[in-house]
């Protein structure tokens, strides 16, 4: 039996396969992953818990390269550690259809715990993925019992730490106390233009000291013995969160890029792949070289990590003995199974009431909330006006990680990222909210929420200039266009109370991506309909086949306003809700066109927002009522009345079209 290689042996052969790799792609990031194989190396075989044959073990410790450009330097390591993960893997690195993208993507390659390449979104991310493990802990581990029990690793770059995500994140890390997170900062001074010095000169250490992080340096990346000792102590908490400086050299070996630039963001070239290899005692001309005492890691990696799951699975079995009620709902919540009745005591609301759909939406939050235990979350400090409050739940605090609401402080971008962090964890479903307007800040957690398929749920109110006094910078215009343009994305702007429990319902249900609900500040009358198809994403809500008013949220009841203008003069319009663009565009045909007769070419688009893209709906014929400015500060109704979001502009839209259509 092969003897598994040193150390330094299995650290040269991640580095050249990075190497052999980004070489072979003619296009990737060599520098970092030469610099950081030892502590890669270090994490990969002896200080992480993980199981290369059950990647989705629940008690492992989960690892984020936040630097995700080093990707090369993560497939390596996956590779050597005996994933499902091929040499051939790696020679198809950054090409069409292979597992390995040119940034690590959850669900391509096994191991890769969330998608990562905008920098800072990993340290977001692996907050979220520490909180969820504390909150787990709390919850269900009994004395003698620490069924859920395991760290959060990241490798940061600096460039993770200039991103202003990166101070929203770490700052709530530290006030919360999150012991078992572990950051490794790779400190190479080089940036993709330069030295960092060109830009910035914080310093790291006083910075995390402020934001009561534990800071441990590591002054040589090639020190194997200093790497074991400063992770060894990173792995004692204090009940801190800790970051390792680590002092690297980007490019090491190559002795024409290393501390430079160049190493950062493009191949080395041959000739300095060949005299990098020569620095380590490999073999210049060979390339994707994995000697057979390197290989055989792979083996002793996958046996070590077999051994940490039958040793869970024996903990969950005594635990289930002891505690059974408790074991058989960690394991539905890991499942990711809904519990039954959950939706049991959705609240019901009655023709002539006129709730605020922020108001719906928290009745609806909480009534799930009742039956959903696994369902947490908050706002960026606006929980009192977004409704999302779960009431006689506790807090999330310092420490004490038993409650279900939490304070993300004003941190949108932050808030978002670690929602996506805590869906990917597994054991809980995540919401967050703040004010539509605001969304803009956390544009791209939500596409990433979106491209990596997770479950977030964001809630936004104050959903149009209905915000009233505020005025333009709180008054959101452009903001449904933008989400609705995120593919993977289902937003949701419903029009009453009852739409708004179903908007939830959907949220609540979905497995396969995130969802937006898009809620008012000012009331709305309940619709006649008592059970809305919101799940088809449009429905008639009154008949006619004259012309076509297709609206969303609180234009709807608008829209039945100008109806009976239209009724006046013998117009006979069907109006259409539309709570949700991409629900309905995935309906059936022959549904789509009982909701929206082809043969009606007279139509009217009806959104208080950019009506950008809305001739999709209202065809070569059709008019659309929205807003292409920036609203004014006064009472929403006025503001409204202002930029012609009227009945009276609706009925003379539908006229208009009724004119232009043929026929």
């Amino acid at each position: 039996m092969t003897q598994p290689a040193s150390p330094d042996t299995c650290i040269a052969t991640v580095r050249t396969l990075a190497i052999d790799a980004v070489q072979e792609a003619n296009s990737g990031h060599p520098g970092a992953p030469m610099g950081l194989a030892p502590v890669g190396w270090a994490l990969y075989s002896r200080l992480m818990r993980h199981a290369p044959s059950d990647p989705a073990w629940p008690d492992r410790d989960r690892f984020v390269l936040s630097a995700g450009h080093a990707s090369a330097l993560q497939y390596a390591l996956l590779h050597l550690s005996g994933y499902a993960l091929s040499l051939d893997d790696l020679k198809a690195f950054r090409q069409w259809g292979s597992i390995t993208p040119g940034h690590p993507e959850r669900g391509h390659v096994p191991g890769v715990e969330v998608t990562t390449g905008p920098l800072g979104q990993g340290l977001g991310n692996a907050v979220g993925l520490a909180l969820a493990e504390a909150m787990l802990a709390a919850e269900f581990n009994r004395p003698g019992h620490d069924v859920v029990d395991h760290r959060t690793w990241v490798i940061a770059s600096d460039g993770d730490l200039m991103e202003g995500i990166s101070h929203e994140s770490c700052s709530l890390a530290g006030f919360l106390g999150l012991g078992k997170l572990i950051v490794v900062f790779d400190d190479n001074r080089i940036s993709l233009d330069g030295p960092t010095g060109m830009s910035t000169g914080d310093d790291v250490t006083l910075r995390f000291q402020a934001y009561g992080w534990r800071v441990l340096d590591i002054a040589d990346a090639n020190d194997t013995g200093e790497i074991d000792r400063v992770l060894d102590q990173a792995c004692q908490s204090d009940g801190r969160p800790t970051i390792v400086r680590l002092k690297s050299h980007i490019g090491f070996g190559a002795p024409g890029v290393q501390d430079t630039s160049k190493a950062h963001g493009a191949p080395l070239g041959e000739e300095q792949a060949r005299l990098a290899k020569k620095a380590y005692g490999w073999p210049e001309d060979a390339h994707f070289l994995v000697p057979p005492d390197v290989a055989a890691w792979a083996g002793v990696l996958r046996e070590r990590g077999e051994r940490e799951v039958a040793a869970w699975d024996a903990a969950m079995d005594a635990y289930a003995a002891e505690f059974p009620a408790e074991a058989a709902e960690l394991r539905r919540r890991l499942a990711g199974d809904l519990p039954a009745g959950w939706d049991a005591s959705m609240p019901v609301f009655e023709d002539g009431e006129a709730p605020a759909t922020r108001v719906a939406g928290a009745a609806a939050l909480n009534a799930i909330a009742a039956g959903m235990p696994e369902l947490v979350g908050g706002a960026a400090d606006l929980a009192s006006s977004t409704g999302t409050t779960i009431k006689g739940a506790a807090d999330v605090a310092p420490g004490q990680f038993g409650g279900r609401n939490i304070h993300f402080g004003v941190r949108e971008f932050g808030m978002a990222a670690a929602i996506n962090g805590m869906v990917a964890h597994g054991g809980l479903r995540a919401f967050g909210s703040t004010f539509m307007t605001f969304s803009d800040y956390m544009k791209n957690a939500i596409r990433m929420a979106a491209l990596q398929g997770l479950p977030s749920i964001l809630v936004f109110t104050h959903d149009s200039v209905a915000v009233g006094e505020d005025g333009p910078t709180h008054q959101p215009i452009e903001q449904l266009a933008a989400l609705r343009s995120i593919p993977g994305l289902v937003t949701l702007r419903p029009a009453d109370a009852r739409e708004t429990a179903g908007a939830w319902r959907i949220a609540v249900e979905r497995r396969d991506g995130p969802t937006a609900l898009v809620l008012t500040r000012q009331g709305v009358p309940v619709l006649p309909m008592q059970e809305p198809p919101v799940e088809r994403g449009a429905y008639v809500v009154a008949p006619g086949d004259d012309c076509l008013i297709i609206a969303t949220g609180s234009e709807v009841s608008l829209a039945l306003d100008a109806r009976e203008l239209l009724q006046a003069q013998g117009v006979q319009a069907r109006v259409v809700s539309m709570p949700s663009w991409e629900l309905f565009a995935a309906q059936p045909a022959d549904y789509r066109d009982q909701v929206i007769p082809p043969a009606i070419l007279a139509r009217v688009g009806v959104e208080a927002a950019s009506p950008f893209g809305w001739e999709r709906w209202t065809g070569t014929y059709g008019r659309i009522v929205g807003i292409d400015r920036f609203g004014e500060s006064a009472p929403g109704g006025r503001v409204l009345e202002g930029l012609g979001m009227t009945p009276e502009a609706v009925a003379r839209a539908a006229v208009e079209s009724l004119a232009a259509a043929p026929g």
